[in-house]
Parts: structure tokens; C-alpha cells; sequence
């Protein structure tokens, strides 16, 4: 299958642009999740054990996110030089696992969406009463 697969330095160089936005996006939410944990104070008011946990969970999710991000990144890195170097058909190979890695960040990224737009609701539901 790989055999006819013939790709250029080109092929991965255009993912560039587009995992380096992904991994901007994905610092922005870890940042502005940094900056909600750091305003929450038990002093002020208490933390309820579920938000907590809800918390750690997209802080692990988002870490995965940008792992995995980085790596793939850096797979097109060495799949360019792979190519360059003449070695194609191992270039190709470390492509498709750059973006398998892709893939899997994008789907770490809805799994953290689903998390964060249900404890919002849950906040809006408290707020109502």
C-alpha cells in the first residue's frame, strides 16, 4: 500500500501552520484553565470535590493534547528529513504516525470540550436556582 504513496517535502510542511495554531489553541485553554484554578480560593468560597476533580481531569487531557501535539510535530520534523535524506518510504511511515498523533490530540481535544461545556452547565443549572 505504502509502495505507490510517493510524498514530497511539501506533504508535511503543510501541516506546520496548522499544528502550530492547534498548539496556541491548546496553551490558550490550558492558561486560561491555570487561571481559574489559581482564582479559586477556599477562603472565598468553597470548592466543591466534583469541580476539583473535573479540574485535574481537563489539566490531564490538555497535557496529553499538547504531547501529543509536540510529537507529532515533531514526526513531520523528521519525516522532512527523512524525505530530504532519501529515505521515502520510511518518511512515509513517520508521517502516517504524525498524524495518528494528530488525530489522537484532536480527539483528546473534544473529549476535553464535552468535559468543560458539561461543568459549565452544571454551573449555569446552580446559578438558575
Amino acid at each position: 500500500m505504502l509502495d505507490n504513496l510517493q510524498i514530497s517535502l511539501t506533504t508535511p510542511a503543510l501541516l506546520f501552520p496548522a499544528i502550530s495554531l492547534l498548539l496556541l489553541a491548546y496553551t490558550n485553554r490550558f492558561f486560561a484553565l491555570a487561571a481559574l484554578i489559581r482564582s479559586l480560593s477556599p477562603e472565598l468560597k468553597p470548592v466543591h470535590s466534583d469541580q476539583i476533580k473535573n479540574l485535574k481531569q481537563r489539566i490531564t487531557l490538555i497535557k496529553k493534547m499538547q504531547e501529543a501535539g509536540v510529537i507529532s510535530f515533531a514526526l513531520c520534523v523528521v519525516c522532512m528529513i527523512l524525505i530530504y535524506a532519501g529515505f521515502n518510504h520510511l518518511g512515509s511511515v513517520v508521517f502516517g504516525i504524525s498524524l495518528l498523533l494528530l488525530l489522537y490530540s484532536l480527539l483528546l481535544s473534544v473529549v476535553e470540550i464535552r468535559i468543560s461545556v458539561d461543568a459549565l452547565n452544571i454551573h449555569l443549572k446552580e446559578l438558575s436556582k
